[in-house]
């Protein structure tokens, strides 16, 4: 029985869907057209047993004129308008079924509808129709056409219909405008009101949130915190709402401003509790989604200063290196006062004692750079911080590595020699002797120590650097001839030598080893550690009578000094004349400018004589001011002696690479050479060729050398720092006071100093650094000038960040146009970003010469070797005589001043 039952209700389900009717409309057609003030009369039923239909129109818009009758539904408009046109649907109420007609109006006026609304806002990216709906559907070919006639945007596509009117497929912002439906009607042209087509940007990110606090803000309690959020959206569908701490709610105040496409809210807290510490999140949501940036508060009871644990509290440095000692901490409020102390007293920020601070929000750094750190400088270093609730300090032990020197030695006095060093650590002292007259005694294969128990030491010294150790030898107990005192600290060694007589064991090797070894020390011992050239000693013997000088022309000015040609009379011998150049000072000269030219007077009488330096002649200290008398240069400097002999070059690349003169050659093919003689003249109106470049690059490459030896660092090594005299001859010179500094563009204003930055090594630029590497680095800067004939380095880049980041990126310049590629080599070498990895100067000098020609060779050697009045001699002072003069002209009359420390004067005393 259930399965017959189950039977017939499938076969009465599929007999009642099978002849499911829907609902019938009266007149039935599809459409119907209406005169404009017509009647309209619409009828629906339904045969469906208790059926109920009912009429509705698209939109939910109102049905008039509604009726029932014999349970039929009718629609009855004597009177038929515009706005009754459109789509009518009857539907059955129970089963939803639907039938429909559609109504045109016809208005023989209006082709069109004429629509309330003339403007239409679509979204980015969807479809957008206009409801340019036709009152007859006799309107055919419909079109969209501009407003102002111009052809439609690019990439704008569209359907139309007659019932729903014209679709804009996926609108884009250039389609915004004005648009006309037309179409045709009885073979005329129609067309609808116009409509303003807006689009609506929509966003293709999150909105980016801006906050006026960083992530972390720490407060003290009772302080007020303010946090305003904003963003910016490309519509103004956005919305910013404020997540923070639950305990908070009541102590803050919300708002939202409005303003165009930009939203702002505030959040602010008066009095901040030790409760409010949490994360603060302002959140914006747009159609994309939800970004959010947060802020963590932390509130405190009072302020701090903590220090962060770092590096080693004792350090050891190198003399002359440099040190940094380093301070970290985190500070709130920011420290009121920051600084350093060493022996009681407060340090400056100088050259010496570089300190900086660097603060990144509640984290600050303080350095204190300790540069080229000198023997007495070892010691405690303390640091120290503080603001009004908290302060900290912090030490540093500093214990500086002294080479040793020998600062005193005397005797044979009582039967002892006494010898006293200084070093950190403590030096040993070693005692060799040997026969005379031997430079070393410990470096001889058979040298012989003196016995211990004959030496008697003392040390004393200082905590944290340099200590002196006093050894003393007794020597009435054997016979010795030759003694040396070595003294070694980590490796490194200095000695000084005695020479001891059989018949008088009471002489000296000399009263002046002690003066030398203080020079050897600071000029040799240490490279990179500068003395102070106001303590040299100043020969009077150099002076030379003022009323002998006649001045003629200024060839040089500056702020402060000027450089002026004059005739010296009897400056060689009594009836000699001789045209110098003058260094002096203005009457607007200070003090410092002062003692800078006295410096340099005795820094070249220290220096002495050499053919490529511009050398000391003479001077004039009483009577008047002070006067410096030096060689005159006829060609003056370099860099524009290459300038005005730029037209008159001549070069020619060969195939090899090198470049060969282009002199117009004789009619038996021999090119014949310029004569020495011939460029003595003061015009010098020969031409240039790459012979002559590389004999400046070479000339300049064995002054530096012979500085180099000296211990002298130039620090403005450049083509107009180099003089040329007759024969071309190159000499190094650094006029200082005699140029304008602040009107020269080679000079750039850093700080309180106008600097050569162009020429500077990355380690003089960037770390203060000057050594002779960086001098080297210079030479090659100089190289470049030569052969490009005087261009500026690093032409069309000024000084400036983009300078500096590319050097610090390793930017080197390249080939100059003359250079040929050995040279473009050497300069390369010499702009090694390591240091260490430049050449010597005296490895320039062996490269540079390789390149040079044999005349050329044979020529610097004939004027090297030539005696003239530049090497002059004071008057009165015998050139054997002058071991107690620091001023020795020449190198081979200054005995205390050659590599090797060793004079011996026997059965005699000085």
């Amino acid at each position: 029985i259930e399965y017959l039952y189950i039977f017939f209700k499938i076969i009465y389900l599929l007999f009642v869907t099978q002849w499911r009717f829907e609902p019938v409309i009266t007149p039935n057609a599809t459409h119907l057209v209406i005169p404009k003030g017509g009647q309209l009369q619409l009828s629906c039923y339904d045969n469906a047993e208790a059926s109920k239909v009912q009429w509705m129109r698209e939109k939910g818009r109102k049905i008039e004129g509604g009726l029932e009758e014999d349970g039929a539904s009718i629609i009855l408009l004597t009177s038929t308008q515009v706005q009754h046109m459109g789509r009518y649907t009857c539907e059955n109420t129970q089963t939803k079924e639907k039938s429909s007609i559609y109504i045109y109006v016809k208005d023989l006026e209006n082709p069109f509808v004429r629509s309330m609304l003339d403007g239409l806002l679509v979204r980015e990216g969807e479809d957008g129709t206009l409801p340019c709906l036709v009152t007859d559907p006799a309107v055919n070919h419909l079109s969209l056409l501009t407003c102002g006639g111009s052809g439609l945007p690019a990439g704008l596509t569209y359907s139309a219909h007659p019932q729903k009117g014209i679709t804009i497929k996926n609108v884009s912002r250039a389609f915004e405008g004005c648009y006309i439906c037309a179409g045709e009607m009885d073979e005329k042209p129609v067309k609808s009101s116009p409509y303003n087509l807006g689009v609506r940007p929509v966003p293709e990110t999150v909105p980016s949130i801006s906050l006026s606090r960083i992530e972390n803000v720490i407060l003290i309690q009772g302080q007020e915190f303010v946090l305003n959020c904003s963003t910016i959206n490309i519509n103004h569908d956005v919305h910013l709402s404020w997540s923070i701490p639950s305990e908070t709610v009541r102590t803050t105040h919300l708002s939202q401003n409005l303003r165009l496409l930009s939203r702002s809210a505030g959040l602010h807290i008066k009095s901040v509790k030790m409760n409010d510490s949490g994360v603060y999140s302002c959140i914006a949501r747009n159609e994309k989604g939800v970004s959010m940036a947060t802020v963590n508060l932390e509130v405190c009871e009072h302020g701090f200063i903590n220090l962060t644990e770092g590096e080693d509290k004792v350090v050891e440095v190198r003399e002359g290196e440099s040190l940094t000692l380093s301070v970290e901490m985190t500070s709130y409020p920011s420290p009121t006062e920051v600084y350093w102390i060493y022996n009681n007293q407060q340090l400056k920020n100088t050259s010496e004692h570089v300190i900086t601070l660097h603060n990144q929000q509640y984290r600050y750094i303080s350095e204190l750079r300790l540069v080229r750190v000198h023997g007495s400088e070892g010691g405690i270093y303390t640091f120290s911080a503080n603001h009004t609730y908290a302060s900290v300090n912090q030490s540093f032990t500093v214990h500086v590595i002294c080479k040793p020197v020998i600062v005193s030695q005397e005797g044979p006095v009582d039967g002892q020699v006494r010898c006293v060093a200084s070093g950190y650590p403590v030096p040993k002292i070693s005692w060799y002797y040997c026969e005379p007259p031997h430079t070393r005694c410990s470096h001889l294969l058979n040298a012989t120590q003196a016995d211990e128990e004959f030496a008697v030491v003392r040390v004393s010294g200082a905590e944290f650097g340099r200590s002196e150790v006093d050894s003393r030898l007794n020597v009435s107990k054997g016979k010795f001839h030759t003694l040396e005192c070595v003294a070694t600290t980590q490796g490194e060694q200095a000695y000084t030598l005695f020479s001891i007589s059989g018949e008088n064991t009471n002489t000296l090797i000399n009263k002046f080893c002690f003066y030398f070894f203080h020079l050897y020390f600071l000029f040799d011992g240490n490279n990179y550690t500068y003395i102070d050239p106001t303590q040299l000693p100043y020969d009077p013997k150099w002076e030379f009578p003022r009323e002998r000088l006649r001045f003629g022309k200024i060839l040089g000015s500056g702020a402060f000094g000027k450089v002026v040609a004059a005739t010296a009379y009897g400056l060689c011998s009594a009836d000699t004349v001789t045209t110098v150049a003058v260094k002096m000072l203005k009457p607007s000269a200070h003090s410092t400018e002062k003692e800078a030219l006295m410096s340099e007077l005795k820094v070249l009488s220290y220096i002495g004589n050499h053919i490529n330096i511009v050398n000391l002649l003479g001077a004039c200290t009483v009577g008047g001011p002070t006067l410096m008398i030096t060689e005159y240069c006829c060609y003056g400097d370099l860099l524009n002696f290459l300038r005005r002999k730029r037209d008159a070059f001549f070069s020619s690349k060969t195939g090899d690479g090198y470049y060969k003169n282009l002199l117009k050659s004789t009619d038996n093919g021999y090119m014949p050479m310029r004569s020495y003689q011939k460029r003595s003249n003061q015009t010098d109106d020969l031409s240039l060729d790459t012979e002559d470049l590389l004999s400046f690059s070479y000339q300049v490459a064995k002054g530096m050398d012979f500085l180099t030896s000296k211990n002298c660092i130039h620090r403005d090594l450049a083509a107009r720092n180099v003089l040329l005299t007759q024969g071309r001859v190159a000499k190094i010179c650094d006029f200082g006071l005699a140029r304008d500094i602040t009107r020269d563009s080679s000079y750039v204003l850093r700080g309180n100093a106008c600097l050569p930055v162009k020429w500077m090594s990355p380690e003089s630029l960037f770390a203060c650094v000057y050594t002779f590497e960086s001098d080297v680095w210079s030479y090659g800067i100089l190289l470049w000038e030569i052969f490009s004939l005087g261009n500026t380095p690093y032409p069309g880049i000024p000084v400036g960040s983009t300078y500096y980041k590319m050097i610090q990126d390793g930017y080197r310049m390249s080939e100059p146009e003359f250079a040929p590629i050995e040279v473009y080599e050497v300069m390369r070498w010499c702009w090694s970003a390591d240091p260490l990895k430049r050449p010597t100067f005296k490895k320039l000098v062996e490269r540079t010469e390789l390149l040079l020609s044999e005349t050329t060779k044979h020529d610097y050697l004939n004027l090297s070797t030539s005696d003239s009045c530049e090497a002059f001699v004071p008057p009165g002072l015998h050139r054997a005589q002058r071991l107690s003069s620091v001023g020795s002209s020449t190198a081979s009359t200054q005995p205390l001043l050659q590599a090797t420390n060793d004079v011996f004067l026997e059965h005699q005393s000085i």
